[in-house]
């Protein structure tokens, strides 16, 4: 049986949320978000002031995120060496298509951004908002995701926005799951102005030698440059740096794990 900490579970949520959002939001936006009692929300505030995770602001008595989460996430991908093991992979990417190159990882039925590099040197440079989980439903990465999983949990996953912060509509479901089958079929999804106007991505699942997916890669950018003429070159591309990625990828155990002594 799951037992949950009801305390630290809500604690969770609040940061979760703050990190969503990533301003500070005042106490009752907070508590409505959540469906907690405002005064539940206060001591749940409260409690992460203590400990230094969430601070207020004195004048406009909002609450925000310290730089704790954000200090010990770098530590983090540090300590597994995965963005420098994938890091020379993605920049080779971004230089053959002179595109945003877009790296991210799966965490439970999530994707989180980890990893960006910037290929585009002159005219528009694609600049996508800051935020850590990728949509599923309408991304290029989601889809490459919810493609190599069994189709009952991609439509599941899809319907209840995991990772989004709330559900989405997929309209027809019928027409999503084609969409799902030939991405499966062929190993990339685009997102053409789907996710945000005038912007076109491709990514490609990166998929352990056990089958098992761990992340996802993508290029994005203007329309104006990714057209039909060049989607077929830029996903062979794409595929090409999502099987290296997974080849490379479990070095990060190698380069983790304790050092044996002698």
């Amino acid at each position: 049986m799951r037992v949950v900490n009801s305390l630290v579970e809500r604690c969770f949520a609040v940061i979760e949320l703050l990190a969503n959002e990533a301003s500070s939001m005042r106490l009752g936006e907070i508590a409505e978000k959540l469906d907690l009692q405002k005064s539940a929300a206060h001591r749940m505030l409260n409690i992460l002031c203590e400990i230094g995770w969430v601070e207020q602001e004195p004048v406009t008595g909002f609450y925000k995120l310290t730089l704790r989460l954000a200090i010990l996430g770098q530590r983090f991908l540090s300590a597994t060496h995965l963005t420098d093991i994938c890091q020379p992979v993605l920049e080779d990417l971004a230089v053959q298509s002179s595109e945003l190159v877009r790296m991210a990882v799966v965490q439970g039925e999530t994707l989180t951004w980890i990893a960006q590099v910037q290929g585009a040197q002159n005219g528009l440079k694609y600049q996508p908002e800051m935020v850590a989980k990728v949509r599923l439903a309408t991304t290029a990465n989601g889809r490459a995701y919810l493609s190599t999983l069994n189709p009952t949990d991609g439509i599941r996953i899809a319907l209840n926005g995991s990772g989004t912060g709330g559900k989405q509509s997929i309209s027809p479901v019928e027409e999503f799951m084609e969409e799902l089958k030939l991405t499966r079929t062929r190993g990339w999804a685009i997102s053409n102005e789907e996710a945000e106007p005038g912007v076109v991505a491709i990514a490609a699942p990166i998929i352990l030698g056990d089958g098992k997916t761990v992340g996802t890669v993508s290029v994005a950018g203007p329309s104006s440059r990714l057209t039909t003429e060049r989607h077929e070159e830029i996903a062979s591309a794409v595929v090409s740096t999502a099987g290296k990625l997974g080849e490379l990828w479990p070095l990060r155990e190698r380069y983790s794990s304790p050092k044996q002594s002698a």
